[in-house]
């Protein structure tokens, strides 16, 4: 706009004059005031080149983070003046940081200052020349200590040796701080400054406490095509998907665009409503979108059952994309995907939550606000504890012949109106009865790493411990195959996000063996149902800034497609009787492997296996046991292992009966235990 002004001014008034003033007759007067014009032109040019120039550097939107708290910034880029001690050095003064349980945890949870003082400084190095534009700081993550910063001065440099303070007129610029330790507080600077470095100086601070802080810095980095630095770490995408975070219209609009973009293959449907009403979403990719096809598998991806956990929302809604344009293209992976598996993306378990924290926004919602449904419920861990119902049947040796060592029923009290369940876990588990599910994953936020089932530990007070399920081989497998994909999960180079060091793991870990969990989605859907189900931790920022989104998607694609194909690996099949119909329940057990699985309601079953040999059985209510050696491949693709059982005879005989409305005879006791001890004595 004031380019524009310019320019009227000069083509309107200025160069008119110009012209009317060569027609005087004394060529010195012409020349002095030509002269003064062509000034004032070079003049007003220059102004609007200053002006356009201010304009890039400070009439731009907001800069984002500059990757604090995603690890984009190293921690060698971040220094302080003291440290109290190195758990609670300038690496660990980074936003959201949480905390180990102890105090004297090597990774604590802020950089704290060694003493209380004005002198004190947090500084980040941003390698480059950057526009700063604010700062968001939080108090220290503790279970024990009560440390923030109350208010504080900004100064920057371009050499780390002179600094200049943030004015306001004459004075230093005094930001306030935090009122307590969680909530994150912003400060936009009144000028954006250009520098390279960036000091936020405490002047005051909680008064039982100490100076501790973890900060974000927003700010965008300034063109320079030579700074290798910069160059490579910037991850690129070539996918052209709708990177940006989305409200609940927002989701449903997408949802709805998707399904029209490709109507052949996608089905939108809803499991049931939220605490406020909301519906839970949940989007059908499939070659025949509506229906169980028999033979093929049944997937699921879940997300945001801790609302402000949003990454893993905003990748399924991503996936849903990259599935359908792909398709479209004729992309023969994802076309066969598609073809041979039905797929389930439910993108927003706790859409109650993920409201409240999309209104406050990325940076602002801390560690907790909407991780909760409305009713304060954490719903990820509010399904039955059908762990501690399994293990008490062993332990009386129930099993198998009073209890099954599958498909455990829920308990009477958990399904009574007064129990503590969220509308959003009953309408999970009525969604895992009704589709026959292989293999799930939940997305995550808060970490790099992919648990898998048991996630409560056996033995009782024991916060920790190693506690694997009968399948705990296949498990590993598939927690591995996608973290082995991830662009980060197995980096043994990698910083750890906040306090464990799963890479060493290989990205992956034991639920129980990190923290034990009753009542995990993860352990009802192994116990309860036939899907194998997982927790994939996505990001160690739950709800990263929108510019991170093409970045974390490219750090996760591969990892999503390599999760869903596992679905195939093992044995499938169909289990008929000698007419040729699929009988529903039947049981399928393999040897060596203490948990078995279910038929779906055509007869059809598929078991997830590693490579290997297996003596397989399958037997029914009513139906004689038939056993076969099936060969699991390391090609991809689920071996085929079919089985036809018969009618017991006694099971023929009650038929019969039943047709014709016969009882059968039933002798006194004593007189059956003659006859049978008359039999054995003449050999009949």
């Amino acid at each position: 706009y004031v380019k524009d002004f310019m320019d009227q001014i000069w083509s309107s008034y200025l160069n008119p004059f110009h012209v009317r003033l060569k027609t005087f007759q004394s060529p010195l007067v012409v020349g002095e005031i030509s002269h003064v014009c062509k000034n004032i032109s070079v003049m007003l040019n220059l102004m609007i080149h200053i002006i356009s120039i201010m304009g890039q550097f400070f009439l731009l939107p907001e800069c984002p983070p500059m990757g604090l708290e995603t690890l984009k910034i190293d921690d060698f880029q971040l220094h302080a003046s003291t440290i109290r001690r190195y758990g609670l050095g300038a690496h660990r003064g980074r936003l959201n940081i949480q905390a180990g349980l102890y105090e004297d945890d090597l990774y604590d949870g802020a950089w704290c200052a060694g003493r209380d003082d004005p002198l004190q400084w947090f500084e980040v190095d941003a390698r480059r020349l950057t526009k700063f534009t604010g700062v968001i700081t939080q108090g220290r993550s503790s279970l024990w200590s009560s440390d923030w910063v109350t208010s504080y001065k900004v100064m920057v440099s371009n050499d780390s040796h002179t600094w200049i303070t943030l004015k306001n007129g004459s004075k230093d610029l005094i930001f306030s701080g935090n009122r307590e330790k969680e909530i994150p507080v912003r400060n936009i600077f009144p000028v954006p400054v250009v520098a390279r470095y960036i000091r936020v100086n405490p002047r005051s601070w909680y008064n039982s406490g100490s100076i501790c802080m973890r900060v974000e810095v927003l700010g965008c980095p300034m063109p320079d095509p030579n700074n290798y630095y910069h160059r490579r770490n910037e991850v690129i995408t070539t996918d052209d998907l709708d990177f940006r975070h989305h409200s609940y219209k927002e989701m449903r609009q997408l949802m709805k665009v998707v399904n029209e973009m490709c109507p052949n293959i996608t089905r939108i449907y809803n499991i049931g409503k939220s605490h406020n009403g909301l519906k839970l979403y949940a989007i059908e990719i499939s070659d025949n979108p509506g229906e169980h096809e028999v033979g093929e598998p049944e997937f699921r991806y879940t997300a945001g059952s801790h609302g402000n956990e949003v990454l893993g929302r905003e990748l399924l809604l991503l996936l849903m994309q990259f599935i359908c344009l792909e398709y479209l293209s004729g992309n023969q992976r994802i076309r066969h995907l598609v073809e041979e598996t039905r797929i389930h993306l439910l993108p927003s378990v706790n859409p109650d939550g993920y409201e409240k924290a999309f209104e406050v926004g990325s940076e602002l919602s801390g560690w907790s606000l909407g991780r909760w449904s409305n009713d304060g419920i954490d719903i990820h861990h509010n399904f039955p504890d059908l762990n501690s119902v399994l293990w008490e049947a062993e332990a009386k040796k129930w099993i198998p012949r009073k209890m099954f060592n599958h498909h455990v029923a829920i308990p009477e009290w958990y399904q009574s109106r007064n129990a503590s369940v969220a509308v959003e876990t009953r309408a999970l588990i009525v969604w895992m009865e009704k589709m026959p599910f292989v293999l799930g994953g939940n997305l995550q936020g808060g970490e790099l790493v992919v648990t898998f089932p048991y996630d409560k530990t056996r033995s009782l007070g024991v916060t920790r411990e190693q506690t694997p399920t009968p399948d705990d081989h296949v498990f590993r497998w598939l927690a591995f195959s996608y973290a082995s994909t991830h662009r980060l999960m197995t980096d043994a180079n990698r910083r750890v996000c906040h306090r464990e060091d799963f890479a060493k793991e290989d990205g992956t870990i034991n639920g129980a063996s990190w923290h034990t969990a009753p009542g995990s989605m993860n352990d009802f859907s192994y116990l309860h149902t036939n899907c194998f189900e997982l927790s994939m931790y996505v990001g160690c920022d739950k709800f990263p800034h929108e510019s991170e989104l093409p970045e974390e998607w490219e750090n996760n694609r591969e990892s999503l497609l390599v999760f869903m194909e596992q679905v195939h690996r093992g044995i499938k099949g169909v289990v008929r009787d000698m007419q040729g119909r699929g009988i529903p329940n039947a049981i399928i057990s393999v040897e060596g492997i203490s948990h078995d699985i279910r038929t779906a309601a055509d007869g059809d079953y598929w078991r997830l296996l590693n490579p290997g040999e297996y003596r397989v059985s399958a037997r029914a209510e009513g139906y004689s046991l038939t056993s076969k050696k099936c060969e699991v491949g390391y090609e991809m693709g689920a071996t085929r292992c079919d089985f036809t059982i018969s009618r017991t005879n006694l099971s023929r005989i009650k038929e019969i009966m039943e047709r014709f409305n016969k009882q059968p005879i039933r002798l006194p006791v004593r007189q059956l235990q003659a006859r049978r001890s008359r039999e054995r004595r003449l050999g009949t």
